[in-house]
């Protein structure tokens, strides 16, 4: 058996041209874990949403060059996370769940080089069965592909690594410095929502951002009114997690209070941080008289995510097995039994 190890950075994925966007489209709402419906009703209800949402989906990519950055971004941190591991027995992968390269075509790749081992990554810090868990859920479907027998060690979440905390908070701790009087500005912690029906399913995710945001303030001199966690993206008309972002930003402004927004669930750039933060919500803010908008920009490349995602895999070389494995990044189950949709066995 040969020590090499095939890193895989799994992500959402995005159109590469506006002739993609159906596509695209159709990919993610035909996926179970986002519309829990019998195959028959999910094809056509996700062709029919897909149709619906193409032309305005559209105009949003328009916007930002006609196409999704979110590949070229994580094609960027896989080599930068590459050069800092500077092994060459190490080669970083991409893989995608809506658009290419879909996992079956990643999985080609990764027979050529022919490793022993797999660790999967994904680029979602926080771990929700509409994410992570259907991106290994569809990895698992297509890993018959696989040439060889590989070991598989699969990192589920990191929401309060060290050095994740770390990389967030050197962003923001730089917009801080720009501010003479902190009790003037409020950080916006900006997630992407859910429905509430799927957190009382026992998703994790809503609990794991509030960690994320707990250890990002507990190494910031700032009082309760000064920070606030909000969802944004709400895209159908049943009850989603709140508060919403666009609530915050007018709350803010009756406050009279700077605004600086964290997009604290997102590590690359794409329509949600580039359209939706940058513009609508910085259109919204002015129109409600706030006079002072930044946003902290998503982890990309920055070096301590870098290392982040370095540590995690140091650490996870040698504790494959011959079973698939799911664990975070500390090793153990981070998420309270009541999270029974938590991926990782035990405590």
């Amino acid at each position: 058996m040969n020590n090499k190890t095939a890193v895989v950075l799994m992500n959402l994925g995005g159109p590469d041209t506006l002739d993609s966007v159906y596509g695209f489209l159709r990919n993610l709402f035909n996926d179970p874990a986002i519309l829990n419906l019998p195959g028959p009703f999910r094809n056509i209800l996700s062709y029919i949403i897909a149709k619906k949402r193409t032309p305005l989906a559209k105009e949003i990519y328009k916007q930002i060059g006609g196409s999704s950055p979110i590949l070229t971004e994580t094609i960027s941190q896989a080599k930068e996370l590459e050069k800092f591991l500077d092994s060459e027995n190490i080669k970083v992968f991409v893989s995608m769940r809506y658009w290419h390269p879909f996992s079956s075509e990643t999985i080609r790749l990764i027979n050529k080089w022919r490793p022993s081992r797999v660790l999967i990554i994904p680029l979602y810090p926080q771990f929700s069965t509409t994410t992570t868990g259907s991106s290994i859920d569809d990895w698992t479907k297509n890993s018959k592909l696989f040439s060889n027998k590989v070991q598989t060690r699969i990192v589920c979440c990191y929401p309060i690594d060290k050095l994740f905390i770390s990389a967030h908070l050197s962003l923001i701790k730089k917009e801080l410095s720009q501010i003479k009087e902190k009790n003037t500005v409020r950080l916006i912690f900006s997630a992407h929502g859910l429905p509430e029906s799927i957190i009382k399913k026992g998703d994790p995710y809503a609990w794991q951002v509030q960690e994320t945001v707990k250890s990002i303030i507990n190494n910031l001199n700032l009082d309760e009114e000064n920070w606030v966690l909000s969802y944004q993206s709400k895209v159908t008309p049943v009850k989603w997690l709140e508060p919403s972002t666009e609530y915050e930003i007018i709350r803010a402004s009756k406050d009279k209070k700077k605004v600086i927004i964290i997009p604290i669930a997102f590590v690359s750039e794409h329509s949600e941080t580039l359209v939706e933060l940058d513009k609508e919500y910085y259109d919204l803010a002015i129109s409600k008289g706030i006079t002072y908008y930044k946003r902290v920009p998503a982890l990309g490349i920055q070096n301590q995510f870098i290392k982040c995602l370095a540590e995690i895999i140091r650490n996870n070389l040698n504790n494959f097995s011959d079973n698939l494995d799911i664990n975070s990044s500390n090793g153990i189950r981070l998420c309270p039994t009541s999270f029974k949709n938590c991926r990782v066995k035990g405590i």
